[in-house]
């Protein structure tokens, strides 16, 4: 058998595999060595193949699809630094566990560590920040390597999508000619022709003396609290909801906790928990003597203080990807246990508490909090934590809210309160980074429509090029830039009490017109100018097709000010309120 042959049999097998794998979704950067894979995988009539030209936002746009869709996406490039583009994206993934398979090309052994051009050391090129890596075996004609070819495709498949989910890296040597023979039976497998190997998975649980042993415990406290972080699970909203009815506790729900928002009922959602805990009378009045904890860590600085304040305490951790998700050191007990099936499972055992005496009080300061937070409505000056307060009321029902990172998604969760719409919140809170963030809403906005991205300006400038992707995928996506003109986060920072190199390091004001960038790449631009304007321009442009951007130009002292004033009037309010309920025992 010719190489070509053999080349085209052992790829086609491997191809073959990973549609009956489960991976429906390819984002191919174009490249030479990465060739005869490509052109096998757009022979296959089950793979959706996107073309991205830039391997750093081809990464990331694969990254959106496979976070909105929860399958894993394959992404495939060429050799050289073409793979190390895609380094950033693995790092999130691996971090957000997100399931992706990194198919990169190479040189073959005869061509490295010789000064051959476009070849650099790929052997475990992304470090610990992958599941598994494998360097595959040239492609070989022979019944055993075609077998091998198949069982590593569906074992990093399976690797990739196993809980906690996360990248897995195949690098593969390839030599001369590159050009596979395609012909019409490409996919036909000499045996078991609907997929190599199944695997089977189960979920994570614990035995029953030690559930038992936990409920005997959690019934004995009344001033519990439940931390809910970024998750992505459809049953544990209900799940988590019932456990916390049964035991009285407050649901501290983190935006990307997906409880912000749904059918599920909002009575024991602390949605403002970010601004009252910064004041001293409110913790101590809050105090708990034991805290559950699921998903990762939440944003808000605030309420990770205040754990860690409670060392004291027991603090549960509730993880079913069995990592070690404790940056405070507070953790007391670690459990491995699906967190839907932990939920479940405590309710059914634990009896019903009728103490609501703790719950009132977190509930009671929640409600003034966001009474007196509200007032921001009423600010007439563009605002960033208005547009989010408003943002709850606009957006459609079972849309989708990307959030960037640094001050947006700060200000989602100072602003955003418990809705009925069902809105999805996603963001990259991984390695909690602003690159990638347009490349990584688009890949999403494949899977869930419509789709609404909030971001800074840096953040936007730092991934302007992932707009080519809705310009080629013909995507509908509304961003909304939030301009104040440099890095708005760094104004609540310690630095900012040294002006004298500040705005030189720190501030970094841009001075960009964002309008010609979004021209270029076929999208329309609106500059607004008012609320009134704002709204008016948002409800036009639900039905509109492409790239729609609406620019809000903010000021960053303004809005320290802002925030400073509503932190201000919340002390202010929960002070009385705590004094006249007699909290301070």
């Amino acid at each position: 058998m010719s190489h070509q042959e053999g080349l085209t049999a052992y790829l086609a097998a491997f191809v073959a595999e990973l549609a009956h794998s489960g991976v429906k979704d390819i984002v191919i950067s174009p490249g030479s060595r990465s060739t005869p894979i490509a052109l096998v995988m757009a022979e296959h009539p089950d793979l959706n193949l996107h073309i991205h030209v830039d391997e750093r936002s081809a990464a990331y746009f694969a990254l959106g699809i496979a976070k909105a869709s929860k399958k894993p996406v394959a992404i495939l490039c060429t050799s050289g630094t073409a793979a190390a583009n895609y380094y950033p994206a693995i790092i999130e993934a691996k971090i957000s566990r997100v399931p992706l398979m990194v198919l990169t090309a190479d040189r073959p052994h005869e061509l490295r560590d010789v000064g051959a051009p476009q070849a650099i050391d790929q052997i475990h090129l992304y470090g610990q920040n992958v599941k598994w890596f494998v360097e595959m075996s040239p492609p070989d004609h022979r019944e055993d390597m075609i077998r091998y070819s198949r069982m590593v495709c569906a074992r990093a498949a399976a690797t990739a999508i196993r809980y906690p989910a996360g990248p897995v890296h195949l690098n593969f040597p390839l030599r001369e000619p590159l050009i596979p023979n395609l012909h019409e039976k490409l996919f036909e497998l000499p045996e078991r022709s609907e997929g190599y190997v199944e695997i089977h998975e189960g979920k994570l649980s614990l035995s029953e003396g030690t559930t038992r042993a936990i409920v005997n415990s959690l019934s004995a406290k009344r001033r519990g609290m439940i931390v809910c972080g970024p998750i992505e699970d459809e049953n544990f909203a209900e799940a988590v909801i019932e456990l916390a009815k049964r035991l009285q506790f407050p649901v501290l729900a983190d935006p990307l906790s997906q409880l912000r928002s749904g059918k599920h009922s909002g009575e024991l959602i602390i949605d403002a928990y970010d601004t009252f805990l910064r004041y001293e009378d409110v913790k101590k009045t809050l105090t708990p003597d034991v805290i559950i904890r699921f998903g990762a860590m939440p944003v808000s600085k605030a309420l990770s203080i205040f754990m860690k304040e409670n060392r004291m305490v027991r603090q549960i951790v509730v993880d079913g990807g069995s990592g070690w998700r404790d940056p405070l050191t507070s953790a007391t007990e670690m459990i491995y246990c699906d967190e839907s099936l932990f939920s479940k499972t405590v309710t059914q055992l634990v009896e019903p508490s009728n103490d609501s005496a703790y719950l009132d009080k977190w509930q009671t300061i929640n409600h003034h909090t966001k009474g007196t937070l509200s007032a921001i409505r009423d600010n007439q000056e563009l605002s960033e934590g208005k547009l989010f307060h408003m943002l709850a009321d606009l957006l459609p029902k079972g849309s989708t809210l990307f959030v960037g990172n640094s001050m947006p998604i700060r200000d989602l969760d100072s602003f955003f309160f418990m809705n009925e719409k069902e809105i999805r919140i996603m963001g990259n809170r991984g390695a909690n980074g602003i690159d990638g963030i347009v490349s990584t809403a688009l890949g999403a906005a494949t899977v869930s429509q419509p789709l609404y991205l909030v971001l800074g300006d840096l953040t936007f400038f730092h991934d302007l090029n992932g707009l080519l992707a809705a310009k080629l995928f013909k995507l509908d996506v509304t961003i909304i830039v939030i301009n104040n003109n440099g890095g708005g986060i760094f104004s609540f920072l310690p630095q900012a009490d040294h002006p004298k190199h500040f705005e030189k390091l720190f501030g970094t004001p841009l001075d960009l017109d964002f309008h010609h960038a979004v021209d270029m790449f076929g999208g329309s631009f609106v500059k607004v100018q008012d609320w009134d304007h704002f709204q008016e321009v948002f409800r036009q442009i639900i039905d509109q097709q492409g790239i729609k951007v609406l620019e809000i130009s903010t000021d960053r002292d303004r809005n320290l000010r802002e925030h400073r004033d509503l932190w201000k009037s919340v002390s202010r309010e929960i002070s009385q309120v705590i004094k006249s309920a007699d909290y301070g025992e």
